[in-house]
This record gives structure tokens, C-alpha cells and sequence, in this order.
């Protein structure tokens, strides 16, 4: 009689929102306390080099669920987007929403017997493009909103209608997602805890933060107490995940995974610090799109692991399918990190590649213009969009891409730049064009005056 085949391993996707890669202890804060994900890093493989496959938030969500990059699935901004008068390009039609057509990773899992839960932040359309509608069983908290309007009941978050006074996001979510771990274990489950937080607005338990408040210095490059303690109730929230997992008898065949959709906002608040990563949330540069990442799998992955090796998110789906053992897609951009998590070779790509096709003046000293990226090797270059102006910064020896290397290098810049465009045809990419008819500096100018006088009245970046 045939042996019977070995059930899938569990599946928890743990999603932090505008988490820099600096924010963790196991990534080199001293100042946040994360002592639940530092362990999961010390229990699996750290992604030194890991990368969202787009600068904000809805793009990397689609490209973590797809497999796609934001350029191919035409679904390049954060939805809806925000773009300013008086610009000198005009934006391409682009998608606002994951289409139905995508296979996602739940439907990519449902042949194996998985059921499947959203808990948490959604943002990839509206109501006939929910979770529900894209492979999930199960969904809460999941609607079009791209921030939370409060982190304390009542949350104003649509499908949320349920709670205690003075009950916090971050906890609920984490019930809700314990309720469900409990109620899957007999099955394969595939958990998408995708957290509102750490992004806007910056609410956190008053006793939480009140601990940190002592251990300020001068010159800290991490010094929010209120941001701090939002990260200390999303590392509360691993491990208390963790420690489910632990009690069902059902850690050893579960993969856990944490990662973040893009960097870290600074803000004119100084949120965070992306240190020694040049600029944060919302550009190309390293702070905007590199990001934690960790991989647990118990007897596959070696504890303590480390690569460097450069991943992006877009990786997520034909490695959690391969791990599923089920086929996935046919046609993704990602490429499965099964070799680097059990360390047995390197992966078979020579670039990763980036195209943000918009204005994004999600802070006054650095509006981002439309512009795109690739990282082949060491090597990273920038073009924007609206002059064909080229960066090229080598990573391994500039992490802070500060000595831009085009003018010095002008055959490699210029390779760069074909393979750059050779990509953006092959997945169809949609270019900005530009209007100088409609160019009109003051008024752009006028806007953001406006937009951060009404952002500094409500208290901070939205």
C-alpha cells in the first residue's frame, strides 16, 4: 500500500505596513523592541536584500498576491493615487485595482485543499474587488481604505461594525487571525495577516509608548516613542501568532513569513529613520523600496540563516506554490526562493526591475517624479521619466547610493538603461507623456502648500 501523501505545510503571511528596513532589532534598531520577530529570524532566513516591487502600497500588494510586477498588472500607483496640477507628464490610464482575471495566491492554493483568510489592510479596490471575490474564504477588516482612520474601536473601517471600547487594530487583528488558526487546523491554511500598521496615523497605546519616552537620546536615528510602540504591538502580535502555532501542535508544518510593502516613512515628524538607506516611502531610492524580510520553515530552512542575495516580493507566490506543491500560474515575474531558503544555489535572474510611472509628493523635500529602476548584481540604476536623467550607484560598495556613478561609467549606465527598457516592452508598461501645454510650476507649488497645511491641522502624513 502506497505511503499517504504528506499534508502541504501551513501558510502564515504576515504583512507590516510602511515598515522600514531598519525598524527591527534582528535588522539593527537598538531602539524598537521586537524580541518576537527577532526570534522568528533567529528560528529561519533573513533577506538582507529584499525588495517591494513598488515604493507604496497597493502595487506591492498586488505583486506579493500575483506574482506580477506592478508594470505588467498596469496597477502602478496606491489607489486611488494623488496627482498634482501644473506636472510635466501626463499619467498613463492604469488599473485601479487587482482585476479578477489574476490568479492569486489563495486560488493558486485552493487545488491542494487550502482554505484561506485576509485579515487586515486590503486596499486593492473597491467592493466587487475584495478578498472574497480573489480566492479568499474569509475576510475581515479588508476593504478600499488605505489607512485605518484610528487605531482605537470604533476603527470607521467598513466591515469592522464589532468591539470594545478602547480595543486596539493591531490586537483585533491578531484575534481574528488566532480564531481562524484555530478553526483551520485540521486543513491546510493559508493566513494573510496584512496589518494597518505602522502607517498613519501614528496612535499607539499610551502605556506602551510611555516606556519609551526615558530611553530618548539626542541624535537617535530611532526616537518615536508612539511609532516605537506601534511596532511593539505588531512584534506582540507574531508572537502571539507564534505561540498559537506552538499550543496546536502545528508549528513544525507551518511556514511563517514577514515582510513589509515598502520602506519607511520619515516624514517631516522624523517617524523613523531608514539609515544607513538614502530617502524613504514613496521613491526608488533604497529607503523607498527595500525592505525586511524573514522566511521560517521548520526542517527546510537552517536557523539563524542569512542571504544577501536580492529577492523581491514579487517572489512570494511561485515559492509559497512550489512549497504547496502545486503549479501556480504559468506566467508570473517572480521566481521561486526555494534554492536560497534550503541553500543549495543562487537564483537563476540576472535583474529586478521597478517602474513608478507617477508624481508622488507624499513629502515636501523629496516629490518623487516619474521614474523606474533595475538592480542587476551590485549595481543599481534610476532613470526619471521626465529628462531621461540616469543615477547608477554601486550597492555593495554605496548602500546609501550617495556617489552617483553615471558619469563615470557612461557604457554601464547605458547598458542599464537598454535592459531597462527592454523590460518595460516586454510587460507592456505604460509610459507617462509629456504635456508641456499643461506645465505650470506655481500652481504645483500652490498645491503642496495647501496639501501639508491641511496634513500639519489633522497632525501628520496621510
Amino acid at each position: 500500500m502506497a505511503a499517504a501523501r504528506r499534508r502541504p505545510p501551513n501558510i502564515v503571511f504576515v504583512l507590516a505596513d510602511d515598515l522600514g528596513w531598519t525598524d527591527l532589532g534582528c535588522f539593527g534598531s537598538s531602539f524598537y523592541r521586537t524580541p518576537n520577530i527577532d526570534r522568528l529570524a533567529q528560528q529561519g532566513m533573513r533577506f538582507t536584500s529584499a525588495y517591494a516591487a513598488c515604493p507604496v502600497c497597493s502595487p506591492t500588494r498586488a505583486s506579493i498576491l500575483t506574482g506580477k510586477y506592478p508594470a505588467r498588472l498596469h496597477l502602478t500607483d496606491w489607489i486611488p493615487g494623488r496627482t498634482p496640477p501644473g506636472v510635466r507628464m501626463r499619467l498613463p490610464d492604469w488599473t485601479p485595482h487587482l482585476p479578477l482575471s489574476e490568479v492569486t495566491i489563495p486560488e493558486a492554493l485552493k487545488p491542494a485543499g487550502y482554505v484561506s483568510a485576509s485579515i487586515g489592510k486590503w486596499h486593492l479596490g473597491d467592493e466587487e474587488f475584495y478578498p472574497e471575490k480573489q480566492g479568499f474564504d474569509f475576510n475581515f477588516g479588508g476593504c478600499h481604505l488605505g489607512a485605518t482612520p484610528g487605531y482605537f474601536y470604533p476603527y470607521k473601517i467598513p466591515n469592522i461594525r464589532t468591539g470594545k471600547s478602547g480595543e486596539y487594530l493591531t490586537d483585533r487583528l491578531t484575534d481574528e487571525a488566532l480564531a481562524f488558526i484555530e478553526n483551520s487546523k485540521s486543513r491546510p491554511f493559508f493566513l494573510y495577516l496584512a496589518h494597518y500598521a505602522v502607517h498613519t496615523p501614528i496612535e499607539a497605546k499610551p502605556e506602551m509608548a510611555a516606556r519609551y519616552r526615558p530611553r530618548v537620546r539626542p541624535g537617535q536615528a530611532h526616537s518615536h516613542p508612539e511609532y516605537a510602540a506601534m511596532i511593539e504591538s505588531v512584534d506582540e502580535s507574531v508572537g502571539r501568532v507564534l505561540r498559537k502555532l506552538e499550543q496546536l501542535g502545528i508549528a513544525s508544518d507551518t511556514i511563517v513569513v514577514f515582510t513589509s510593502d515598502n520602506g519607511g516613512v520619515v516624514g517631516r515628524r522624523h517617524i523613523t529613520s531608514n539609515e544607513p538607506l538614502r530617502e524613504e516611502k514613496s521613491t526608488l531610492y533604497e529607503g523607498g523600496i527595500r525592505v525586511p524580510l524573514i522566511v521560517r520553515w521548520p526542517g527546510v530552512v537552517k536557523p539563524a540563516a542569512v542571504s544577501d542575495v536580492p529577492v523581491s516580493s514579487v517572489d512570494h507566490l511561485p515559492t509559497l506554490a512550489e512549497a504547496a506543491g502545486v503549479p501556480g500560474p504559468s506566467s508570473v515575474d517572480g521566481v521561486s526562493l526555494m534554492p536560497l531558503l534550503k541553500q543549495q544555489a543562487g537564483l537563476e535572474r540576472d535583474a529586478i526591475y521597478w517602474h513608478y510611472p507617477h508624481y508622488n509628493f507624499h513629502q515636501p523635500l523629496i516629490p518623487t517624479r516619474p521614474c523606474g529602476a533595475i538592480r542587476k548584481g551590485d549595481c543599481k540604476l534610476i532613470e526619471f521619466y521626465e529628462d531621461g536623467f540616469v543615477e547608477l550607484y554601486n550597492l555593495r560598495e554605496d548602500i546609501g547610493e550617495r556617489k552617483n556613478l553615471a558619469r563615470a561609467l557612461p557604457d554601464q549606465a547605458a547598458e542599464l538603461r537598454r535592459d531597462l527598457d527592454t523590460w518595460r516592452k516586454s510587460v507592456g508598461a505604460q509610459m507617462p507623456i509629456a504635456a508641456p501645454e499643461t506645465y505650470d510650476r506655481a500652481k504645483t507649488e500652490e498645491w503642496m502648500r495647501d496639501r501639508f497645511q491641511r496634513q500639519s491641522e489633522r497632525g501628520g502624513e496621510r
